[in-house]
């Protein structure tokens, strides 16, 4: 197993330190000195308090949780080699998801297949939907049917919806980290929002 296989299986041994740190409210900063002085519990730390953020984003580009997975350790492997240019004061979870975000448009882009898969073009009206007496359809718990929803938005409405609702990041964090305008942000989680209604609405019963 690798180190960093081992730091991230390790991580639910800590969670209650971690509770306990982030009760007092102790500075990421910090923690990055720590390690930068080779420190591999204040490492295990930010792993640990960052490793679902940076899976959600992962997700979100490529809905395969084993293509998340090697995102994050891709993530935190350039985490701990870039470590020495994080620069203290600097919002270090939109500077640890943008390393995230190149990390999977360079993934994204070297699998054509995957992108023909995910690309979704025309009209929401269009798209395929199953009908309201598909059994299967009723089955679905409220996950499964998110689940299937997202899968239907464009690449860029998908990622913003999961960035602003999962991981609770603010309209400007999110413009940062994409290199876009907060207007174009806002824009483009509105439509997500409005297609998500349009998409699920057979499943809901509305």
């Amino acid at each position: 197993m690798s180190p960093l296989g081992y730091i991230l299986k390790k991580s639910a041994e800590i969670q209650s330190m971690l509770e306990e740190r982030e009760s007092t409210n102790e500075d990421i900063s910090s923690l990055v000195e720590k390690i930068k002085q080779g420190d591999r519990q204040a490492f295990m730390t930010v792993v640990s308090l960052y490793q679902k953020k940076v899976f959600l984003l992962a997700y979100s580009f490529f809905h395969n949780r084993e293509d998340a997975m090697d995102i994050i350790q891709e993530t935190f492997l350039r985490f701990y080699q870039k470590v020495h240019l994080y620069e203290k004061g600097k919002n270090f979870k939109n500077w640890l998801l943008q390393i995230a975000k190149n990390i999977c448009i360079d993934h994204y882009r070297k699998d054509h297949s995957k992108r023909s898969e995910w690309q979704i073009d025309g009209d929401i009206g269009d798209m395929n939907l199953p009908d309201e007496d598909d059994k299967n359809f009723r089955s679905l718990d409220l996950k499964d049917i998110m689940k299937r929803s997202l899968i239907k938005l464009t690449e860029k409405q998908r990622m913003i919806f999961v960035m602003k609702q999962y991981n609770q990041l603010k309209y400007r964090e999110i413009a940062q980290i994409l290199g876009i305008s907060s207007g174009t942000v806002k824009s483009l989680h509105f439509k997500a929002v409005q297609n998500l209604r349009v998409i699920m609405a057979p499943y809901i019963g509305r």
